[in-house]
Parts: structure tokens; sequence; C-alpha cells
């Protein structure tokens, strides 16, 4: 399970060293795609293939399913972290999520996000008074 938020740094090559909590995890192959929010959703190869096997099932006459599905797996990018535990983030993916020199890396359970540092502030400052203020059942059975 991934938890937790880091802060490290892309290098000049577009690589980011992977938390180490999270090596193990992601040592037989990660991919990463585009998030919601402008962040990059980050799985362990058999997670994705698992979200690929539900993603299948999906109408092809549904345009949402089809606009979604054209997103999400367009800029999906498979990886395998080096010795170093090192990953390349493709341009593509880096200018989506608007990402420069300092990063947040975020555990969210079966994936990993990764944002720009200041985006992930801002995006945080602004949720965290909602998440305080929740009165209803957001979650069935946990809250």
């Amino acid at each position: 399970m991934f938890l937790g938020t880091y802060e490290p740094k892309l290098d000049d090559k577009g690589r980011l060293i992977l938390p180490a909590k999270y090596r193990d995890q992601l040592a037989d192959g990660l991919v990463m795609t585009r998030g919601q929010e402008r962040c990059l959703y980050v799985f362990p190869t058999h997670e994705f293939e698992a979200i690929h096997e539900q993603l299948r099932s999906a109408p092809l006459t549904s345009k949402q399913a089809r606009q979604y599905l054209r997103v999400f797996l367009s800029g999906a990018a498979d990886e395998q972290p080096d010795r170093q535990g090192r990953i390349t983030i493709p341009a593509t993916l880096r200018t989506y999520a608007g990402l420069e020199r300092e990063l947040a890396v975020i555990g969210m359970g079966t994936r990993v996000e990764i944002w720009d540092r200041a985006s992930w502030e801002t995006y945080l400052a602004e949720q965290e008074s909602e998440y305080s203020e929740t009165e209803e059942e957001v979650i069935p059975g946990v809250f």
C-alpha cells in the first residue's frame, strides 16, 4: 500500500528518484499516465492491468467512456525503475502536470500521484477546510 507524502526533486533529465518505501512495490515495473486535477497517476504494472481490464468493459457506444479512455490511455507510459530507484517522466506527462523541479509524491493506497509541489500545496490548502467540515458519509461504511 502506498502511503505518505514525499518531496523529491526532478533532475535535469526528467528523472525522479522514487521514495524508498515505494520501490519494492514498483520494482517489477510501473505505468504512469495523466491523472485528474493535473497530476500524474503511477500504478504498479499489475494494478494498471487490472484497471485496464475494468475499462475494457466500458461500452464503445458511450461517448464519455471513449473520451476518458483516450485521455487516460494515450498518456500512459510504462517504466522500469533503475538500480537507484529512478524513473524517467516523459516530457508530455511533465508538461501535462506542470512539473518543474520541486515535486510532491503522495501515496494513494493502490497508486502514487506525482504533483508539482506548489500545485499540491495549493490543492491541499483548498481541500483541507472541506475535509474537516465533512458531515455526511463520504465513503460508505468508513466515516
